[in-house]
């Protein structure tokens, strides 16, 4: 199956009543917004659709919403905005509540920036090596700033004591202001090489999909449309979860051939059934 060519945005509106939409690499890359993505996305929600923004951030929901707004994004351009950290923090709040009243679990949360919204308000001791954590929840990577040798070192000793790590965000590339480098998902590739075991939470696993069609309610599968710029993240994520994808060619794809994402479609067992040079309303505006 060789995917539709579309000129945007635009061309798919009336064939969809909900979009799962992908934030980097689709709407912004790490500089800051793509031209015509915070106008493409406020016209798609005045023509009546239902829009989530759905990322592989670590951090939570509304510290999403928060910096998308601060990048021009209107906020009431998308319902809602549905991280995986998001997904994750829920997750842990309800194997707590399982708890009964045990004494806090040790994390090593590995994230960016300083951010320890992963776990604030939990019931969670933050710990800052692996040898004396009880779990780990890598949630972001530094890996603009250390090599994966910096993270080798600080998860070896808890992946010797079999320590379980929750990985709340797969990406295993991520896009900086500088380029690309690796993401968290690479770090958490690293831990299962070390012998440790991993959760993994976020595209193109099943728990965000489901978490998302249950915000939209009886919006049936083929009316939703993913859009994404990752073949391994959105275009497979929307395939496993039986919905339709349309593939931007912007972000960690920009500089690949049709025959390097020939490729990845084989690669990952998925074909997106559109495919657009971007985040537009449509190429010709």
């Amino acid at each position: 199956m060789k995917p539709e060519r579309v000129t945007g945005v635009g061309a798919l509106a009336d064939r969809f009543d909900a979009f799962l939409i992908d934030q980097f690499g689709v709407l912004r890359d790490g500089r800051g917004p793509y031209p015509l993505a915070a106008e493409t996305l406020s016209r798609l929600k005045a023509a009546g659709k239902r829009i989530v923004i759905l990322s592989n951030s670590g951090k939570r929901s509304i510290e999403n919403d928060r910096r998308l707004a601060k990048l021009g994004f209107a906020p009431d351009s998308w319902d809602w905005f549905l991280t995986s950290g998001e997904v994750a923090y829920e997750l842990l709040k309800a194997e707590q509540g399982a708890r009964n009243g045990e004494s806090p679990q040790r994390c090593l949360l590995i994230s960016r920036d300083g951010d320890t919204s992963p776990i604030d308000g939990l019931m969670i001791d933050r710990v800052e090596d692996g040898a004396s954590a009880d779990v780990i929840l890598l949630a972001a990577s530094e890996g603009d700033r250390y090599p994966l040798s910096h993270y080798e070192t600080l998860l070896a000793p808890a992946a010797k004591r079999g320590v379980p790590c929750l990985c709340t965000n797969p990406d295993k590339i991520m896009l900086t202001a500088d380029g690309t480098a690796f993401g968290a998902g690479r770090i958490a590739e690293l831990y299962e090489e070390l012998g440790g075991t991993v959760r993994w939470i976020g595209k193109p696993f099943a728990d965000i999909y489901a978490v998302a069609r249950g915000f939209l309610g009886d919006t049936p599968a083929k009316r939703i449309c993913c859009i994404g710029d990752s073949i391994e993240h959105d275009i497979a994520g929307a395939a496993g979860a039986g919905l339709s994808s349309l593939l931007v060619t912007t972000g960690i794809l920009a500089d690949a051939s049709d025959a390097d994402r020939a490729a990845l479609f084989a690669e990952h067992g998925a074909v997106p059934d559109f495919v657009a040079e971007g985040f537009v309303w449509d190429e010709a505006v």
